[in-house]
């Protein structure tokens, strides 16, 4: 029988292949209440199978040589989880206070850490709730002797390619399992747009879809499957009809791909030669080869939050002034723009911090990014000093998020001011003239961007978090993720608005969200005057496919045009028209 699934496509693309299930470890464990005099033992049996754990995943990160950066980086996030205490010692701690047993210990702490992980406004902290249930899992089958998960077995005579791996999750340590083998696609139940899956399948240009939620349950092995990447569509037992046009879509898709690699060393600019920056949105050090090879011309974005994804304490200046070192030198002088921490408040980032204890309602509106920074300004120093630091090896400019007021723009640049003094107290050498832009991602901030102009060297706008609270929708709840509309016409307006007052008084300004990416909206932003786009690095080449065709003279009256547009209907024909 023929049905279809949908989901939430991260990669796009167009696989037809075979469904290969992998098996799908519950956390039910069993709830023991253990005799006193067997704690010390219960106790050393968790810590056993945590050395267990901790040894295969660095065995692991040794065969990692040949695979992408994201799954060594990955790896590592996993095997820190195994040292946090928050992970470690509670569970301890519960065996000895309420006599439990191992698994029920840590199945409790893993769901109490889960619970804080979900109240993360942003998505990729949050989402990283299913790196704490992959580590427990490999830790609760350790203890009940089922260790591991085995690499999915390939049939005799079937082409690994022709395979579509359907997984209730995969964790980074399931993918190097079979790190040797190519297969056409991953389908996962759970995950988002920033899951270590959807991180994976872009890096390695496999179309995936994440978030089907029953896809596990409802395909079985060897039925074929469409794997639709960018619809976020899987067909199961397709019609021929179907099959076949489909089988023409993907060779299309794949003959445009081949092209795409030539333009990597080609200038970026329109017909009319105007340059355009192309430059990559990173996560991780790792990430930066991802960002050469697809002819990024910089880092438009560094997310520093990965420092926090694996710890409850906070990174010290040290290992944050190597990892933001080793972006600089790796990038080979192309600028780095470094976002400061765009943390929430809703998870202690230090154990004798009181963060905890001042957790909001909605934490997308409470004390988070820069307001949280300013809060803490020993937290804030650290990273400051970092960057400094970093910056003697390339060019560094530092991007401060979520700014809605003067005067937090002010208190940064004397935040910044004071750790330039401490630096040179120190004759520590670093940048002097360090340029300081803002993130336009509230409403507030773009409709008076001018108090943001006469004060930073250039912006940077967030459409993620600008759409998101524009049209009060959280991105991250499926129930009212169909309302979230980056065509509609307050979030356009917002955007012409910010690009437009940049370009009057000659400050930079680049779109760093998710539109970016997006080559169907690639014309009407170079209508709109933007000229430096910051993507996924998998993204560049397909935008700069359509810069390339591109002429701003004739974009830009058919963009005041369509900018003059109320009705949703219109606006879409109107964007249809600018991309024929």
């Amino acid at each position: 029988m023929s049905f279809v699934l949908h989901g939430l496509g991260v990669s796009g693309g167009i696989a037809i292949g075979r469904a290969m299930l992998m098996s799908h470890a519950t956390l039910e464990v069993s709830h023991l209440t253990i005799p006193a005099r067997s704690v010390d033992k219960e106790i050393a049996r968790f810590d056993s199978a945590v050395l267990a754990v901790k040894n295969e995943l660095i065995q692991m990160k040794e065969n990692t040589e040949h695979a992408p950066a994201e799954l060594a980086a990955f790896i590592d996030i996993h095997t820190m989880f195994l040292e946090d205490p928050e992970l470690v010692d509670k569970p301890r701690e519960l065996i000895r206070e309420r006599r439990c047993n191992a698994e029920w210990a840590l199945v409790q702490q893993m769901e109490h850490l889960v619970d804080q992980f979900e109240a993360f406004d942003d998505p990729y902290l949050r989402e990283r709730k299913f790196d704490v249930v992959q580590v427990v899992e490999r830790v609760v089958k350790e203890l009940l002797g089922h260790a591991g998960r085995p690499a999915p077995k390939v049939s005799k005579g079937t082409k690994e390619e022709a395979l579509i791996v359907v997984a209730h999750d995969l964790s980074p340590a399931d993918t190097i399992s079979f790190k040797d083998h190519r297969f056409a696609s991953f389908i996962t139940d759970v995950g988002g747009a920033t899951s270590h899956t959807a991180i994976l399948a872009r890096s390695m240009a496999i179309p995936s879809i994440v978030g089907l939620e029953n896809a596990r349950a409802l395909i079985r092995d060897g039925e074929q499957l469409i794997i639709d990447g960018t619809r976020g569509v899987v067909i199961v037992n397709p019609d021929p009809r179907i099959l076949e046009e489909y089988q023409l879509r993907k060779n299309q898709i794949e003959l445009e791909r081949s092209k795409l690699k030539r333009l990597k060393t080609a200038k970026s600019e329109t017909i009319d030669e105007v340059p355009v920056s192309l430059y990559a949105n990173i996560e991780l050090p790792g990430d930066v080869p991802v960002a050469l090879e697809a002819g990024a011309e910089g880092v438009g974005l560094f997310r520093t939050e990965f420092l926090f994804l694996d710890r409850g304490d906070m990174p010290d200046e040290r290992e944050q002034y190597d990892a933001y070192k080793k972006v600089v030198k790796g990038m080979n002088g192309r600028p780095v723009t470094i976002r400061t921490f765009d943390l929430g408040n809703d998870k202690d980032i230090r154990p004798e911090s009181t963060l905890g204890d001042r957790v909001k309602t909605n934490p997308a509106l409470g004390r988070r990014a820069i307001r949280l920074s300013l809060s803490e300004p020993q937290m804030f120093q650290i990273q400051l000093r970092a960057i400094l630091r970093a910056s003697k090896y390339g060019p560094i400019k530092l991007l401060i998020p979520m700014l809605a007021h003067a005067h937090e723009i002010d208190q940064t640049l004397a935040a910044l001011e004071q750790a330039k003094a401490s630096l040179r107290a120190e004759k520590v050498t670093f940048d002097e003239h360090i340029q300081v832009g803002g993130m336009i991602e509230i409403p507030a901030a773009a409709l008076a961007v001018g108090l943001f102009l006469r004060r930073l060297d250039f912006l940077s706008i967030g459409t993620n978090d600008l759409i998101q609270y524009t049209l009060a929708i959280d991105r991250s709840d499926e129930q009212v993720a169909s309302l979230y509309d980056p065509l509609h016409p307050a979030v356009l307006m917002l955007l012409a608005h910010t690009i437009s007052s940049a370009e009057k008084v000659g400050i930079p300004v680049s779109v760093c969200g998710e539109l970016a990416g997006d080559p169907a909206l690639t014309r009407l932003l170079l209508g709109m005057g933007l000229r430096i786009f910051s993507m996924h690095p998998s993204q560049i080449l397909e935008v700069k496919n359509r810069v390339l065709k591109s002429d701003i003279g004739e974009l830009i009256p058919h963009v005041r045009r369509m900018l003059r547009l109320e009705e949703p209907g219109k606006l879409r024909e109107a964007l249809e028209k600018l991309n024929a």
